[in-house]
């Protein structure tokens, strides 16, 4: 059986304040939350049915939250578990949560990373850990490879930049019971780097005792740690699906311009306005008299003249500009 499991209990602080009533992996990218395109591309790459989902949560996201993240799961026709992280102690702690899930075939995917790939997971490889070449590699986890391929050694986040290959957050381990004994084996005996439990001493770990790790890559790395990289995450999923149809059938669309790719959702009203390309706009907002170019839109918003771009705009928003009464004289430089 074939298991996801997805830690998304992070507070999103860099997102704020897009993250103070809303987890930031169900902030929307292109019409569908950032997990819900992580779950369903995961999917995508494997060659069986993924059983279950479980994903890693903070209790006090509530049931709203939980009820969304099942039906992220049933999107893909899987079960879903709900896990608690108590307090924020490192990726090894966040996955050993859900520990009741470790028992087989294993993906990991942090909720924070979308990939552009287009490959199948070899499941029956010892573990899969998917990189991508950083030119600063500081902040990440890097791997050192062999000569055919193979990790020789996990290093977190090194002050000196002795491989380029950043882990991205994807990972597959085909013992998911070994994983889970290797992570508890890093609690039961205090074993922190970096003053947090990490996932890659547990990997290493396993490699000393002869497991094989190799190496995945994916065509374009997707971050959605801040404003800036999200909108820009939205901008190329956008491109990604240009082909599907991205106008809901219920949006109402009255002397405007759309410049594709741009995605409409449902109940959603764009009058006296250009909008394009690479927006996105949530279910019943309503775009009057603006002029708008990458950015995101979310629910329930009213957006009356705005001209805006890189944009992020919440839920329930109300912003509403009237043209200005100027008098200019000759020569003058306004910029704004």
């Amino acid at each position: 059986m074939l298991r996801l499991i997805v830690p998304m209990a992070g507070m999103g602080k860099r997102m704020r304040p897009h993250t103070l009533t809303v987890p930031k992996p169900l902030i929307p990218i292109a019409g569908k939350p950032i997990v819900q395109r992580l779950v369903e591309d995961i999917a995508k790459t494997c060659p069986e049915p993924i059983a279950e989902v479980a994903f890693i949560i903070k209790e006090d996201f509530g049931k709203e939250v939980e009820d969304a993240l099942k039906k992220v799961a049933e999107s893909i026709q899987a079960e879903a578990k709900i896990y608690y992280q108590p307090e924020a102690l490192g990726t090894a702690h966040a996955i050993l949560c859900a520990a009741d899930s470790l028992l087989d075939k294993t993906i990991i995917a942090f909720a924070d990373t979308l990939f552009k790939a287009n490959f199948t997971i070899d499941t029956n490889q010892d573990g899969i850990i998917w990189v991508q070449e950083v030119e600063d590699p500081r902040p990440f986890g890097v791997v050192k490879l062999d000569e055919q391929g193979y990790i020789t050694e996990f290093i977190e986040k090194p002050e000196t930049p002795i491989s380029k290959l950043a882990i991205i957050g994807i990972y597959y381990i085909k013992d998911g019971a070994n994983l889970k004994k290797e992570l508890q084996y890093l609690i039961d005996n205090d074993i922190k780097e970096k003053g947090e439990y990490q996932l890659t001493n547990a990997l290493e770990n396993m490699k000393q005792k002869g497991l094989r790790f190799t190496t995945g890559q994916v065509n374009e790395w997707l971050d959605c740690g801040n404003k800036d990289a999200t909108v820009y995450t939205n901008q190329r999923y956008l491109e990604f699906i240009k082909d599907e149809p991205l106008i809901d059938k219920s949006a109402v669309i009255e002397e405007a311009v759309i410049i594709p790719p741009v995605y409409i959702g449902e109940g959603a009203v764009v009058r006296r306005a250009v909008v394009g390309p690479h927006v996105s706009i949530g279910a019943h907002s309503r775009i009057e008299n603006a002029v708008m170019k990458n950015g995101i839109v979310q629910t329930n918003t009213h957006i009356n003249g705005l001209i805006a771009d890189n944009f992020m705009i919440g839920n329930f928003v109300v912003y509403s500009s009237t043209p200005e009464d100027l008098s200019i004289g000759d020569y003058n430089q306004i910029k704004k």
